[in-house]
């Protein structure tokens, strides 16, 4: 419409309905705070709840603040100029650099594809890809967190997912075909008369209301499974192991956690012993429902359909081998 300024026009995006909604809780807090306490089963799922989020949410924003400074200020080309020649052993390295740039699963998806289009071996991109979500500081220091008293299972965490990226690497550099990646990548390189302060607000605020939604939706499952979920069935699922391996991973599959504040969640689930929570935690970062829809757009969907599978079966044997290594056998 002519004359309408613009600003007028402008669709709402993420972040205004995230306002709005935070808004209304605040105009709505004695009430909501009257309907939960009006129930026990309530109460309990709500403590649970504001328990998870709040010690998740230090975390996530930080890995959210690190991750827009790496869209912003660090090029993929620079990872690249450091890798070995020698496939095997770039493969190597690239496990180990996960460790240097703290994010989300989200944020290493469009890295691993720019590092592929920049030259690097499909091997090493998909390296990268496992264990940059799941070996960066940000994750390591939240599990230690999560997981008071118990400072194996970040070491047990380290290994296992490290040795997942590790195998899936060197698996993929032996029987991995280039044509099976077909999706083709756009460029988002930063304008040069651009501000990368810029790109860095925008990269940060994109990131923390995407990763941020599933912290929101991961401490609500955990609420939910310590008052909906009977006494009875963990006690079964402690009694058997491989059962409880099995339907931890299919729930870190489901769920699609963020890596920096799923240890949270699932350190809630005390009931079970720390194996299947391991297994949790190694898959989660490697393979789950939004990871495979951003590997099916950013690689292709021939690629997805053979690497989740393959990724799924490897995360639970590595996080199984850790836990017998690091954690002494069942615990």
């Amino acid at each position: 419409m002519v004359g309408v300024p613009y600003v007028l026009r402008r669709r709402p995006t993420s972040m205004h309905v995230f306002g709005a909604v935070l808004i209304a809780a605040m105009v709505l807090q004695r009430p909501l705070v009257d309907f939960v306490h009006s129930s026990p089963t309530l109460a309990t799922a709500a403590t649970v709840f504001a328990g998870v989020f709040v010690q998740a949410a230090p975390f996530l924003v930080l890995g959210v603040l690190i991750s827009g400074v790496i869209a912003a200020f660090v090029s993929p080309r620079v990872l690249r100029s450091v890798l070995p020649r020698r496939e095997s052993v770039a493969v190597g390295v690239a496990g180990l650099a996960g460790a240097a740039l703290p994010g989300c699963e989200c944020g290493a998806v469009p890295v691993a594809r720019r590092l592929m289009d920049q030259g690097a071996p499909s091997a090493v991109a998909v390296t990268f890809l496992l264990s940059a979500p799941a070996i960066n500081p940000v994750v390591l220091v939240a599990t230690a967190v999560a997981f008071p008293g118990e400072p194996k299972m970040v070491v047990a965490r380290l290994v296992g997912s490290l040795a997942t990226a590790w195998v899936m690497g060197l698996l993929w550099s032996r029987f991995g075909r280039t044509e099976w990646i077909t999706a083709r990548l756009g460029s988002h390189d930063v304008d040069p008369g651009g501000s990368r302060w810029a790109v860095f607000a925008e990269s940060a605020r994109h990131d923390l209301l995407q990763a941020g939604s599933y912290l929101v939706l991961g401490a609500a499952a955990a609420a939910a499974l310590n008052v909906l979920v009977p006494q009875w069935i963990y006690e079964h699922l402690a009694g058997q192991v491989i059962l409880a391996i099995l339907v931890m991973a299919l729930l870190a599959v489901v769920l699609a956690l963020c890596s920096e504040a799923d240890a949270f969640v699932v350190a809630s689930l005390s009931m079970l012993p720390l194996l299947p929570r391991l297994v949790f935690l190694v898959v989660g970062p490697a393979v789950d429902v939004k990871l495979i829809a951003m590997q099916a757009g950013s690689f292709g969907r021939g690629f997805a359909a053979r690497f989740a599978p393959l990724t799924f079966v490897v995360a639970i044997a590595c996080a199984c081998a850790a836990g017998y290594l690091v954690l002494g056998g069942i615990r």
